[in-house]
């Protein structure tokens, strides 16, 4: 029997011998009875009242209770009841200056059908004291992570939980909880802040705008990095409320917020934006960031549009065109799912029929392109079902023709290539912007070849695509195809093929564009280094220790002295430095491995390719997608909800940021689970 073990009625009562209860003879010992533990005896007293009834007297109140009537015993549940049910006053009062009470006295007024049970200690789980600092923690955490509204603090029901689960817990206000949140916010961000303090490279920001329905907007501002290890890292930086955010200098006026709040003037390499931004608004933003941070490349870096917005867009020009189909198959979808004896009918013409497909019906969200293509494309595959259906179901006249079908398999033709492309940015935490080198590539050639079809359908839908599409590879195509370059796998041979099949006679010159575009970046590389952080420093310093650790070569390298001979160095050599990106593409191309870790392979190099691999560390951060994971397919624009936009905007910030800090944990406070006891 564990500690946790309560002793039955038979146990021996207090203040009596266990030799009057035992038969003793010469030949047997007497019985010895185990000392109760049940915890009720810390409250009651027995008492013999006459010849044979004992009665059981609260230690607190003095009330009396039934015990034993000759040989019946009433045993303790009702003792328990008087305790826990809180109807001895005493024990109430005594209650806040006991914290080592093992019952919580019953509240009917809290709510609930039932007292609370015991709750018990072992020596597996010690006694942890009540912590009213670290519930309030806890709670703004929770608040947090999980978006509940402030107020949840201030719900009749919430109070009941609490005050059940611990009556000491000092009930919170919406004001108290909202400053938690802040403290929360401000000490997860001077973390963040320590950690970025660390960062050798530049930074790259996404910048997305979600409107309200007070009309605000909400800037959200990303930051894209690699650390000293080479992992690529994001974090939400800001979230900046605009008043007016179709003005010329809503982006302007938030990223000149970001640069100054997180210390990045000069740091920053490129700016992705996933609104439309009018010519007025592009030259404020080119205004500021000549200001701010110097510009890379003549600032061909720096300001670039968003792929998923780009691909979102291509893809409402599909489901705009063929709208009427895809209703009609919304339809058809709604009929089978909305019943469940239509869907076993479904099912049983589908296994008659032996229809090879595995896929299975639902409704399409209607603001997300990707569940409308999976739901045409799964649609299609069953379509002789749907056409075979109104024999098993009269009922069923929802048909489509095979006109229909054949429009329906056009459309997710269309379609598929988007949605390939958008998965890999809700899969990958690798850099993409090297694959979507490719990925853009075969959409232009694909909807090149489609442009020529004779199906006047097919080819005017494509050339809608196409405008969009040149737009955007007008825009990136020179990142895009750095990025690539950046990548041992591919180098210039990639771009050189390429820009072969999408311009003709004409790609010498598009891919002379990248070629100088890359020497001359590196060259600026060269000659303006990134001032090295203190982490940067380190690997450095490592480094040289570890090549003179039994020399003095370590002082005379270390000389300040020598400062004017790295600038020599840096004068007569230039060419030599330039040679580094010749040496590398120069070299053969790696193998195409599928697992292939750029990063890791920049890392490896790093001390071959010194300037390079910086060069390069900074351009595979460039992120594609301004947008969320989980808005990579939205067709509609993001809308913070009616009760966050409610609150002011420094609080709407706090909590949007410090849930996307905590995704990645905290050092400050520990997040493992404590059994709370009291």
């Amino acid at each position: 029997m564990t500690e946790m073990t309560e002793i039955t009625d038979m146990e021996t009562i207090p203040g009596e011998s266990n030799n009057q209860l035992a038969l003793t003879t010469p030949e047997v010992q007497p019985i010895k009875r185990r000392k109760k533990k049940s915890m009720v005896w810390e409250y009651f007293t027995i008492e013999n009242v006459s010849a044979g009834c004992r009665r059981a007297y609260c230690k607190r109140c003095k009330q009396s209770f039934a015990y034993s009537t000759g040989s019946k015993v009433a045993g303790t549940s009702h003792l328990k009841r008087h305790i826990a049910k809180g109807t001895c006053r005493a024990l109430l009062r005594g209650q806040g200056q006991d914290n080592n009470q093992f019952i919580t006295p019953y509240n009917p007024k809290m709510g609930g059908s039932e007292p609370p049970k015991r709750r018990y200690r072992s020596p597996s789980s010690p006694f942890i004291p009540f912590d009213q600092d670290r519930c309030r923690h806890e709670i703004a955490r929770m608040i947090i992570m999980h978006e509940y509204p402030l107020h949840i603090v201030e719900h009749p029901g919430f109070i009941a939980f609490v005050q059940n689960l611990q009556p000491q817990f000092d009930k919170m206000s919406f004001n108290t909880v909202q400053g938690d949140c802040v403290a929360t916010y401000l000490r997860e961000k001077q973390s963040l802040m320590n950690f970025i303090e660390g960062i050798p490279g530049r930074f790259c920001l996404t910048l997305d705008m979600w409107s309200s329905n007070q009309t605000l907007g909400y800037v959200f501002i990303t930051g894209h990095f690699v650390d000293s290890d080479w992992k690529l890292h994001r974090r939400v930086f800001n979230v900046v409320m605009e008043p007016y955010p179709d003005s010329h200098s809503a982006l302007s006026h938030a990223i000149a917020a970001c640069l100054s709040d997180w210390s990045l003037e000069g740091k920053l390499f490129s700016l992705t934006f996933n609104h439309p931004l009018s010519e007025a608004g592009l030259e404020n933003l080119r205004l500021l960031l000549c200001v701010k941070n110097p510009l890379i490349l003549n600032g061909q870096l720096l300001i670039r549009n968003c792929i998923a917005r780009a691909m979102s867009s291509m893809a409402k020009d599909v489901l705009g065109a063929g709208q009427e189909i895809i209703k009609k198959i919304r339809d058809s979808v709604k009929y089978v799912k909305m019943s469940e004896s239509h869907d076993d009918k479904f099912i049983q013409v589908k296994n008659q029929l032996q229809v090879p497909s595995e896929k299975s019906l639902f409704l399409d969200n209607q603001t997300q392109w990707n569940t409308t293509y999976q739901m045409l494309a799964a649609a299609s595959e069953l379509k002789e079902v749907f056409d075979c259906l109104d024999t098993y179901d009269p009922d069923y006249k929802l048909a489509p023709s095979m006109e229909d079908w054949k429009l329906a398999e056009t459309l997710c033709s269309f379609l598929k290539p988007l949605f390939d492309a958008a998965s890999i940015l809700t899969t990958t935490t690798l850099p993409t912007v090297i694959t979507f080198f490719y990925e853009v590539w075969k959409i232009h050639v694909d909807l090149g070849r489609s442009i020529t079809s004779e199906d006047p359908f097919i080819s005017n839908l494509a050339k809608s695509m196409q405008e969009k599409i040149d737009k955007y590879w007008k825009d990136c195509s020179l990142v895009l195809a750095m990025a690539v370059v950046m990548d041992p796998r591919f180098k210039m041979k990639l771009v050189e093929f390429s820009f072969t099949k999408i311009y003709g006679e004409d790609a010498p010159t598009y891919i002379k564009t990248v070629d100088d575009g890359i020497h001359e970046l590196f060259l600026e590389y060269v000659a303006l280094p990134l001032a090295l952080t203190p982490t940067y420093a380190e690997e450095v310093n490592g480094a040289n220790n570890g090549m003179t650790n039994e020399s003095h070569q370590g002082n005379l390298l270390s000389d300040h002295g020598l400062a004017d001979f790295d600038v020599y160095i840096m004068e007569t050599n230039s060419q030599q430095m330039k040679s580094e990106l010749d040496q590398y593409l120069e070299e053969s191309l790696l193998p195409r491995v599928q697992e292939f870790d750029v990063l890791g392979w920049w890392k490896l190099n790093k001390m071959k390719y010194p300037t390079l691999s910086k060069m390069a560390r900074d351009i595979l951060s460039i992120p594609v997608s301004a947008a969320a994971t989980e808005s990579i397919f939205d067709i509609t624009e993001k809308q913070l909800d009616e009760y966050r936009s409610s609150l002011r905007p420094e609080t709407v910030e706090a909590l949007i940021c410090a849930k996307d800090w905590l995704h990645y944990g905290s050092s400050d406070v520990s997040n493992a689970l404590v059994k709370m006891e009291f």
